[in-house]
Parts: structure tokens; C-alpha cells; sequence
């Protein structure tokens, strides 16, 4: 069953006892019990929801293994991985360029735990090599990152780590299932920002924690249980309702990111481009390789001061200034004051986070109204600089 079958068909049968073609909502906090214990498989919502049982088989239908656990936010699978498997003065190796809220996670909230965090290029299998030890427990993959958009190779992190005896954690939230499979590439454990492109209409803050190994799971599923951030029915049928037409949308942000790179190639105001998809970027071979599409994510380096940067980010027509991604309407953000800003500004410097780095998001629009909206932006800054110039 290829893909675009599996999204509709996989684990959603009509509903047996109505018939009805979509499932639905069961917005129950409780169950009704046989005698105590006795039940027909659901006992209480925290512990688990027909609605959020079925997100949960399709999920983990889509990614190819047995086992997902979906939480009420990324950060909250993401917080479960490192609860489930970091002990006091463990190592982690991380993106250099890792997203704000997993450094906030790593460095604030596990602050008594005395981690080694070890920022890496892990685009450079020999920083990788050099990095990974004996102490290693995580290394922690987004591929493509968040927001420079570096490209890892799953495959051969995968031998290094687990030759050190360390779990690998790959967050697909930019490629999505659709374009890539890190499992099949060797990954432990899968991490989704749900609410991005799965989802995909910036209606729902959702997260999903996936594994192959029923081990490597039981520990996740424990802490989504007691923990409890799990969440409602209705967001769980939403997703749900997305899946459907993941493929269609991804095909669509995938067109529009690559055109929309292109453009921006040439354009004097922008120094450098990051988007897999160009040949000139660094992961290009490697992208070609583990991946089937090339994402729908661009980010670039303006060439201009911070306030241009916000005069541009700031007015733009199609693109609407917002955290998050992967929604049918195009986004536009300044990873410094916006998604990276828990980041210290040192910090961040030395990770190759610049104050005039943009992030875009293009959504389902047409690729021509949304390019002549990013160049038309880049025309009007000039302008406005010309006529400082004269005044």
C-alpha cells in the first residue's frame, strides 16, 4: 500500500457500530465499567481515548513501526524521550543549530540533572565520530534542522551512535513521512511536532513520540500516562482529518519552497540561501539520498541591518509574521527574537544563528504570488534605504 493510500485507509475503518465512513469524536473523559477492572478496553482519557488511539495507529502506520504515544504538545513528547532515557551527567549530542524550546528543555528544565550537552555539526560525520562517547546516552537529530535547515545522515549517525551503545532521536517535523523514514534509516525513537505539517492548518498544538522497539517505548507510553499530557478527542480527530491530505499538501510546500529558493538566489539583498533542494547546499547529495522530497521549509541570510530585517519581516502580504510552520498559510518568522529567543544571544551566535537570519514557511498558496511577495519586500526595503540616503 503506498503512502497516499495508507494516509486514508490505514487503521480507519468505517465505524463498525454506525457505519459512519469518518470515526468519531469520542469526547468522554470516563468509561463505564463491567465490574472493576473489567472494561472494554478504555478505563479513563488520560490513559487512553478511541480518538487518540486510532491518531495513534495511523501515526504510527505512517512512520512504518508499531508504537506511538501522542502528547498535547512536541515539547511534551520531546520532554517524555528525555525523562524516559537521561540520567544525572549524561552526555547528549545535539544540532548546532537545535531548536530554542529542546535547548530550553535540555538546559533549563534538566538543569539538576548536570548534563553534558554537546552542540555538533552533525552534517560532518567526523565531528560526529569525534563527538559521540562511551557517556553518550542521546544523540538528537533534526533532519533537516530548525532553522539553517542542516541535513544529517540518519543512517551513518545511526552505526556511530549505536556502536557507543546510544539511542538515536530523529525530530521529523520538517521532512515528515512523506519524505523521509528514519526508521528505516536506523533511528530508535521518531519525535513529531504534530502541530506543523501533519495537523497542517495551524488549528491544534499536538506532539507524537514513535519507536520500533516495544523496550524503547514502554517508558514513553509510561510517561504519557503519568504525566498526563495527553491530547483532547476533537485535536486528535483533527489531525486526524489532516493525514488525509499530507502527501497532496507536502507535494505543494515542497513546490513552492523550491521555487521560492530559486528566486531568492538571485536577489542582491539576500547573501545566502538555505534549502535543500539548491545543489549548491552542502546536504544536497546527502538529501537526494535518504530523502523523497526536499521539504517545505526556506530559510535565508538578509543582507541588511536588524531593523530592516524587521520592517521586512513585518509587512509582508502573504506571508503572516507567527511562530510555528507547516501550515496551509505561509509563515514568515525571525528565529532570533521569535522560536530561537530562549537561545542567549552569545549563544547563538556561536551556533551560526545571525540576527538577520529569516525563516519561511510557504503554505499551499500560488508560488508566484508568494515569490513576487518576498522580492516585491526586498525592492521596498531598498527604496526606503535610497531615500534615507538622499534625505
Amino acid at each position: 500500500m503506498r503512502f497516499a493510500t495508507r494516509a486514508i485507509h490505514a487503521a480507519q475503518p468505517s465505524d463498525p457500530a454506525t457505519g459512519a465512513l469518518i470515526a468519531p469524536i469520542y469526547q468522554t473523559s470516563t468509561y463505564e465499567q463491567e465490574s472493576p477492572g473489567v472494561n472494554l478496553g478504555f478505563d479513563y482519557s488520560r490513559t487512553n481515548n478511541p480518538t487518540r488511539q486510532r491518531l495513534e495507529e495511523v501515526l504510527a502506520e505512517l512512520e512504518g513501526v508499531k508504537h506511538c504515544a501522542v502528547f498535547a504538545s512536541g515539547l511534551a513528547a520531546e520532554h517524555a524521550v528525555l525523562h524516559a532515557y537521561l540520567r544525572p551527567h549524561d552526555e547528549v549530542i545535539v544540532p548546532l543549530d537545535v531548536y530554542g524550546g529542546t535547548y530550553r528543555l535540555l538546559v533549563r528544565v534538566f538543569a539538576g540533572f548536570d548534563l553534558s550537552i554537546k552542540p555538533v555539526d552533525t552534517s560532518n560525520l567526523d565531528a560526529v565520530r569525534a563527538a559521540v562517547s562511551q557517556r553518550t546516552r542521546l544523540v538528537w537529530l533534526e533532519t533537516p534542522t530548525n532553522p539553517r535547515l542542516i541535513v544529517s545522515d540518519i543512517q551513518a549517525i545511526a552505526d556511530i551512535a549505536h556502536a557507543q551503545g546510544a539511542l538515536v532521536v530523529v525530530d521529523n517535523t520538517f521532512a515528515t513521512p512523506v519524505f523521509q523514514q528514519p526508521f528505516a534509516l536506523g533511528a530508535d525513537i521518531v519525535i513529531h511536532s504534530v502541530t506543523k505539517y501533519l495537523a497542517g492548518h495551524s488549528d491544534l498544538i499536538q506532539g507524537a513520540a514513535l519507536a520500533r522497539d516495544p523496550a524503547i517505548f514502554e517508558p514513553i507510553k509510561f510517561l504519557q500516562n503519568a504525566i498526563g499530557a495527553v491530547p483532547a478527542p476533537l485535536d486528535c480527530w483533527l489531525t486526524l482529518r489532516g493525514l488525509k491530505t499530507l502527501e497532496l499538501r507536502m507535494q505543494r510546500h515542497a513546490e513552492n519552497a523550491g521555487r521560492i529558493a530559486e528566486a531568492l538566489s538571485s536577489q542582491s539583498r539576500v547573501r545566502r540561501v538555505y534549502y535543500p533542494g539548491l545543489t549548491g547546499h552542502p546536504g544536497h547529495d546527502v538529501a537526494c539520498r535518504q530523502m523523497a522530497g526536499f521539504g517545505g521549509m526556506v530559510s535565508f541570510e538578509f543582507d541588511g541591518s536588524v531593523d530592516d530585517v524587521t520592517t521586512y519581516v513585518s509587512n509582508r502580504r502573504f506571508f503572516a509574521l507567527g511562530e510555528s510552520l507547516g501550515g496551509v498559510k505561509s509563515l514568515i518568522c525571525h528565529p532570533a527574537r521569535m522560536t530561537h529567543a530562549s537561545i542567549p544571544a552569545d549563544r547563538r551566535a556561536e551556533l551560526g544563528l545571525s540576527d538577520t537570519l529569516i525563516r519561511l514557511s510557504p503554505g499551499i498558496e500560488h508560488p508566484e504570488d508568494l515569490i513576487a511577495d518576498l522580492i516585491d519586500g526586498l525592492h521596498a526595503v531598498r527604496s526606503v534605504e535610497r531615500q534615507l540616503a538622499t534625505a
